[in-house]
């Protein structure tokens, strides 16, 4: 999995991205990234291996550096990003959350001509990311090259992409990973969990639907392709990856699970036993919901 933050304020908004994205910690442990722009200074990055160290231990020590009123950061469990790209689009800052199962197939047509070239990993394969990012390079501007990389991708990809003179957000086809605006004065977040910007003093603005793409500033947003009409949301993000406080499309993670082990318990009305326990973090409300049910005690 994998989790995002991304602000533009109209002051100084460093913090409120290092905590944003250090909200998303429980959704991946291999690499961790920031980048920030400022005017004067321009973009600024890091990226670190976080299997061995949390993300704010890592990223604590560079704060000082930083400076600027937009940015971008990540969580990863597979590519080190969020990218720095340059190209006949102009400098912007990429970060990804999906999976692309015909990655291999996309070099292969799109790239194998004398020219192309890209990164690889220590694994051999291609950073998704730098992929994705070449896709939207094929076309004149990036609201359609956005288009362009989400039709010919199999599987989910859901973006932050910024620019100097904003934060463009794309949520994949099928909205299969959510993606939600939060709005406080002088200042718009975009985040992969709703808790990660509640904490810092947004409120809900929109959740993104299916393939929709919005242009965010520090005065509000601009809906540059209409959400789709149909969605395919990944439920596992309500039962396992979610984080308890945040909801999606409207309903709570912590809920669904309590319902979840409700309708469990109603399934199994001859079923004896002692006690009911849940697996610590997530099975805990399923627990509770299967116990308040069933009448089996919660221990």
């Amino acid at each position: 999995m994998g989790g995002f933050f991304g602000a533009v304020c109209k002051q100084d908004c460093v913090l409120d991205i290092f905590f944003g994205v250090d909200y998303h910690s429980h959704l991946g442990t291999r690499r961790g990234g920031m980048i920030v722009y400022d005017k004067e200074v321009g973009f600024q990055r890091q990226i670190h291996n976080i299997e061995n160290t949390p993300f704010r231990t890592k990223f604590e020590k560079d704060l000082q550096d930083f400076q600027g009123c937009s940015g971008i950061g990540c969580i990863s469990d597979t590519d080190p990003q969020p990218l720095l790209v340059r190209s006949h689009l102009g400098l912007y800052a990429l970060t990804t959350v999906g999976i692309i199962n015909n990655a291999e197939e996309l070099v292969s047509r799109y790239f194998s001509d004398h020219g192309h070239q890209f990164m690889a990993m220590s694994s051999g394969k291609v950073n998704s990311t730098e992929l994705v990012a070449a896709l939207i390079n094929q076309k004149d501007d990036l609201v359609s090259g956005i288009l362009h990389a989400q039709e010919l991708i199999d599987g989910s990809m859901t973006l932050l992409l910024l620019t100097k003179d904003g934060l463009y957000a794309a949520r994949d086809r099928m909205g299969r990973t959510p993606l939600i605006l939060g709005k406080k004065d002088g200042a718009m977040c975009v985040s992969f969990e709703s808790f990660a910007y509640l904490n810092l003093g947004y409120k809900d603005e929109h959740s993104l639907g299916p393939g929709e793409i919005v242009r965010v500033t520090a005065d509000g947003y601009e809906v540059l392709q209409a959400p789709g009409k149909k969605m395919k949301i990944c439920a596992f993000l309500w039962t396992y990856f979610g984080y308890p406080p945040s909801s999606y499309e409207g309903v709570s993670v912590e809920q669904m699970r309590y319902n979840c082990g409700r309708i469990l318990a109603q399934n199994d009305k001859d079923t004896e036993a002692d006690f009911v326990a849940g697996v610590p973090d997530s099975g805990t409300a399923h627990a509770v919901g299967y116990a308040n049910e069933s009448g089996i005690p919660f221990a």
